[in-house]
This record gives structure tokens, C-alpha cells and sequence, in this order.
């Protein structure tokens, strides 16, 4: 235990309603630091972080064009997990679309430029992170895969 000074212990949880009280006692996990949902500001913030690895339509002319401040406003209520979850999805149905309509192997790499992801996308994708918040954990396995 000697080199054990200075260390500090953390542990979070989504479910502090299911931690044992034992480990609350003194001298254990004596203090608990509650870390709210991130604000629109915040879920902008990670939005626009995921966005700049990603090939999205940004030109707000074309009426196709990601606007992420409105993807912010759709994501009230989801943590910072669930909000950088949308960026990975929406690339996961723009992969899924573009490989349905370009079905000859040849023609992908032709026209990966094709491949860009559009509010449609993101859309579909808020939806999809919802979604699966309800879910039970076995079917959330399922619909990761398929995600």
C-alpha cells in the first residue's frame, strides 16, 4: 500500500441508483460528483468535432447541407456519447446507401467522391441514437450491428 500515496480513484456510472451504499462509505467512493447532459453549446461542440472528420455537404446554397446547430437542437436530452454517436451513424447510412447504388466494385472507387453525408443523414441518424436509448440490452447488440 506504500506506493499506493497519492493515487486517486475514479468511477462513473449512468446507473448511481444501482451503486452498492458500501461503496460510498467513508474512505471508499466518499464523493459523488454529478456531471449533467451537455447544453446545446456543449453538443454543438461535439458535433462539430466529429463533423471535420467527415465528408458532409457544408455549402449552406445546396439545400442538402449538414447544419449542425439544428442537429443540436434535435439532440435535447443525450449525452455526449450519444450526440458523437450521430456523426458515426450518419457516415455508417451514407456508406450503406452508396454501396446499394454502386453495387460493381469498379464503380466505387470511381465515384467515392459521390459519398457525402447530408442533413437527410444526420436526420435519420438522431433518430436512430433515440431509438436505441429505449432499447433492452440485447436488442441494442442487434441494432449496433446493424446501426
Amino acid at each position: 500500500m506504500e506506493n499506493m500515496h497519492g493515487v486517486v480513484v475514479l468511477a462513473a456510472t449512468n446507473r448511481s441508483d444501482m451503486v452498492d451504499p458500501a461503496l460510498l462509505r467513508p474512505g471508499r467512493f466518499d464523493k459523488i460528483i454529478l456531471v449533467p447532459l451537455p447544453d446545446k453549446e456543449s453538443r454543438l461542440s461535439i458535433l462539430k468535432i466529429n463533423a471535420k472528420l467527415i465528408p458532409a455537404i457544408t455549402d449552406p446554397s445546396n439545400p442538402d447541407h449538414v447544419n449542425l446547430e439544428k442537429i443540436a437542437e434535435m439532440t435535447d436530452e443525450l449525452s455526449g456519447a450519444d450526440v458523437a454517436a450521430i456523426s458515426n451513424t450518419a457516415v455508417s447510412l451514407v456508406i450503406h446507401e452508396f454501396l446499394d447504388n454502386h453495387p460493381d466494385v469498379k464503380d466505387i472507387e470511381k465515384k467515392s467522391d459521390e459519398a457525402k453525408v447530408t442533413m437527410k443523414h444526420f436526420v435519420e441518424a438522431v433518430k436512430r441514437v433515440k431509438d436505441q436509448k429505449d432499447l433492452k440490452i440485447g436488442q441494442k447488440v442487434v441494432a449496433s450491428y446493424y446501426r
